[in-house]
């Protein structure tokens, strides 16, 4: 779980100097500095620097301008932490205020720096280190979500009733963690070429990958995974003996909690199974890389199960938005219509390339998420955006936002996202987890590297493609 509580525990500022009395209203054309200073950065890239100076230069919005020099590099600045060995690159990436390191969370906040690494040979390392670095984690446990530096450490959560082990942060099963690092690793060899990290670590960690995803069809039994916590937070345990609600086995992929590190109340979530359908065809394309034929068969055979199962289950008819993707299913008929602002979520699917953002089925679905029916979708007086019950009632998550300006075809549209995220940070420079629909100073998490460095990729992608909407 990574809730934290609203402004006054600014107190954790690793995503800057920031005092917590900082007032925009006297910095009317000034903004203060916030990111961390160069001799406290965890990692620094030339090339990663260059890019905030070129936006700077180019785009005549100073606000603008500021946000991305402290969000672009945040990751880089604050989270990263090498542990090569002799014979073998590796890179520990935490999430922020929380030390551990999310398989899915590491992945997304790397993601955008993989176009630069083509001339940094040190940043292209660093990716290549946390490839290596996930096969290791997936290969301890394909269960677990969250992982430490320390494989002797018992965390927080070692209480949690699940099979826990020294090393692992968190055990609760979702279905994105072994999809983010195969999103990862086909990026890299896409861009470099490079099939280092498809050693016999990455071929085990493929082999589990799909050998937990057939587990969790449950098409013979549960499945070896089951979890309960002692807690008052009904979102934080699992249902029904620690095994979740029941399931028709239908081909579908369980997913006991969701990106948010919620639970799921149908297993069957559906933007997770879009996710992997594509994972998995992306593992299989390497491993005919690397001449694996029999697992990319296998790899190639079970997307296109789930992909069916998708069409056949996980669309269904809405009384005002017609045929659209369920947010969860349980295979019987049963269904949940809403979405998380964790991504995967169906309105990131197009960000993920799981679907396609010409799909009539989604663009019916997008309509419904950025509407009232959807119980998640907030309107206040300072902005209107998805949140979910991990927060709660009237938080809005800046991801959500950037996910509706990722998947948008409307210039408009896409201007008004950045207008808000700008205006809504709360007088830190930074995202944030959430905030509350009619006071951006209420919000949580300060120091979230994942929000900030995707804000950072929106901002470069705008500049790079349709810079006149960041005039």
């Amino acid at each position: 779980m990574k809730r934290r509580t609203f402004l006054q525990q600014s107190a954790l500022l690793g995503a800057g100097a920031l005092a917590s009395k900082l007032s925009f209203a006297n910095t009317t054309h000034t903004f203060p500095t916030v990111r961390v200073t160069a001799d406290k950065r965890h990692f620094s890239s030339p090339v990663v620097e260059d890019a905030i100076k070129e936006f700077q230069k180019n785009v005549k919005n100073p606000e603008l301008g500021w946000l991305f020099n402290n969000c672009f590099p945040n990751t880089l600045d604050t989270t990263i932490y090498d542990e090569s060995t002799a014979n073998k690159k590796l890179t520990y990436v935490i999430t922020g205020d929380i030390d551990a390191m999310w398989l899915r969370d590491s992945s997304a906040q790397v993601w955008p720096y993989i176009p630069f690494m083509k001339k940094d040979t040190k940043l292209k390392d660093l990716i290549l280190g946390l490839i290596n670095k996930q096969s290791q984690c997936i290969n301890i446990d394909p269960y677990a979500n969250a992982f430490y530096n320390d494989p002797t450490k018992k965390g927080e959560w070692f209480s949690d009733h699940t099979q826990m082990k020294p090393g692992i942060h968190e055990r609760k099963w979702e279905i994105d963690s072994l999809c983010y690092p195969i999103r990862l690793a086909h990026r890299y060899w896409k861009e470099t070429g490079d099939t280092t990290p498809f050693d016999t670590d990455w071929i085990r960690a493929q082999e589990n990958t799909y050998k937990t995803f057939v587990e969790q069809q449950r098409k013979d039994n549960l499945g070896p995974y089951n979890f309960s916590r002692t807690t008052s937070r009904g979102t934080d345990t699992l249902q029904v003996d620690g095994w979740g609600y029941p399931v028709n086995p239908v081909g579908l992929i369980c997913s006991s909690f969701r990106p948010s590190d919620d639970c799921t109340m149908f297993p069957f979530l559906i933007p997770s199974n879009l996710f992997a359908i594509k994972s998995l065809r992306q593992s299989a394309e390497i491993l005919r890389k690397i001449n694996n034929t029999e697992l990319a068969n296998k790899m190639e055979s079970l997307a296109d199960e789930v992909q069916q199962a998708v069409h056949k289950h996980g669309i269904v008819d809405h009384p005002q938005h017609g045929r659209v993707y369920a947010f969860e299913v349980d295979g019987f008929g049963s269904f949940m219509m809403m979405d998380d602002a964790n991504v995967p979520s169906l309105l990131a699917l197009p960000y993920l390339e799981s679907v396609d953002v010409k799909d009539e089925v989604y663009q019916r679905t997008r309509k419904y998420i950025l509407s009232k029916n959807n119980p998640f979708f907030f309107k206040g007086t300072a902005a209107e955006g998805v949140g979910g019950p991990h927060i709660g009632r009237d938080m809005i998550w800046p991801m959500a936002i950037i996910m509706r300006a990722f998947t948008s075809t409307d210039d408009n549209e896409i201007r008004d996202c950045i207008k808000t995220l700008a205006a809504t940070h709360g007088d830190t420079g930074f995202m944030h987890e959430s905030f509350h629909k009619d006071d951006p100073k209420k919000f949580t998490r300060h120091w979230f590297a994942w929000a900030n460095t995707l804000f950072g990729e929106l901002l470069w992608k705008t500049y790079k493609e349709k810079p006149h909407l960041l005039t």
